[in-house]
């Protein structure tokens, strides 16, 4: 049975498991969840008896569900381990952890689109002021993860070496977000040279956004030339 993904085409963490899927060539079937449409199709009962979460991604594989981008992401290297994610070195897998979590941690979960929302119809603060709220928390994680990579001996032609992994495969949606948001991305040059490398190879193109069956309109973000 060929596994499947509840995906929204812009949702960060869905797009993080799209790549990892695409690296380690998996098939897999996309099922569209729209988080907005309808008041948001993931609160509807037909979804949420799946993840009470009521969050995207979630990954069916056979009989089994698993929700969380790096649950699954880490079940997949489990399963599929090649070509790995991450690397054979105890510490360098600790570090490559540590710099995802910056990102599916602590940068997306204050920007995401529950809390926007929630900033707004809730707390009634302005589309400025949320704005304001978004390129702030954005640019100051995006400035710690420039300065790590920007350092260390570690970087090669990807955030880990000269094969994509898994810093990659969180990087590239949040900087997608930072892209559509109109952060100035000038400050960051190690993260979108990185960008521009992931950018080359299918797995990365083919999880995309506009490359979504689900996907509205043409793709907002217009990556800056190398």
């Amino acid at each position: 049975m060929t596994p499947k993904l509840y995906s929204f085409w812009r949702s960060s963490a869905a797009f993080r498991v799209r790549i990892a899927l695409n690296l380690k060539d998996m098939d897999y079937e996309v099922i569209p969840v729209h988080l907005s449409k309808n008041g948001g199709e993931q609160i509807g009962e037909a979804y949420s008896s799946k993840n009470p979460n009521r969050l995207v991604p979630l990954f069916e594989d056979s009989d089994k569900r698993i929700h969380q981008s790096l649950a699954i992401i880490e079940y997949l290297e489990e399963v599929a381990p090649e070509p790995a994610l991450l690397p054979k070195n105890v510490i360098d897998r600790a570090w490559v952890r540590a710099i995802a979590m910056d990102i599916a941690s602590d940068i997306h979960p204050i920007n995401n689109v529950r809390v926007l929302r929630y900033l707004i119809k809730k707390l009634g603060i302005s589309n400025e002021a949320k704005d304001e709220w978004y390129q702030h928390w954005v640019n100051l994680g995006l400035e710690g993860i420039e300065k790590q990579l920007s350092l260390d001996r570690r970087v090669g032609k990807f955030s880990f070496g000269d094969q994509p992994g898994l810093i990659d495969v969180c990087l590239v949606p949040q900087l997608f977000n930072a892209l559509s948001a109109k952060v100035d991305v000038r400050p960051f040059p190690t993260l979108m040279r990185i960008f521009h490398e992931c950018m080359q190879l299918p797995a990365f193109i083919d999880a995309s956004w506009e490359k979504q069956i689900d996907a509205e309109g043409l793709n907002p973000v217009a990556p800056p030339q190398k």
